[in-house]
Parts: C-alpha cells; structure tokens; sequence
C-alpha cells in the first residue's frame, strides 16, 4: 500500500446537490442505469452468484444431505 492511500477514509459519504434542475437530476440517474446495465451485461453470472451467496437461506445449503439427519 502506497503511503497516500493509507490515509483514504473506509468509505465515502455520497451528497447529491439541492441545487440541481430536474434534467441535471435525471440525466445522473440515466448514467447511474447506463453503468447498472454494462455492469450485468460484463458480470451477470458473477453478480448472481454474489446474489445467492448473500441471500440464500441457512439452511439451503443443506439439501445435499440426508433429509433424516438431525440439523444439530
């Protein structure tokens, strides 16, 4: 790690302007849906796969066993 990305703060706080006209408004939500729609047009299998890791049930994971197999 390079000493100028040591101190780079864990996250960034996002603040969207009060000032922006209606179309400013919308033309960043276009390219927020442009950017959405290349990013699961290059990685849609990797993001689903990302999806099901996260979301899947506990006990999904367990139906490649015995169903009378006790849980504990």
């Amino acid at each position: 790690m390079t000493k100028s990305t040591k101190s780079l703060p864990a996250t960034i706080a996002v603040q969207i302007p009060t000032y922006w006209t209606p179309e400013q408004a919308f033309a960043v939500v276009e390219l927020i849906d442009d950017l959405r729609d290349a990013i699961w047009q290059s990685y849609s299998v990797q993001l689903l796969d990302q999806y099901r890791d996260q979301f899947q049930h506990p006990t999904a994971d367990r139906a490649d066993k015995d169903p009378h197999d006790p849980p504990f």
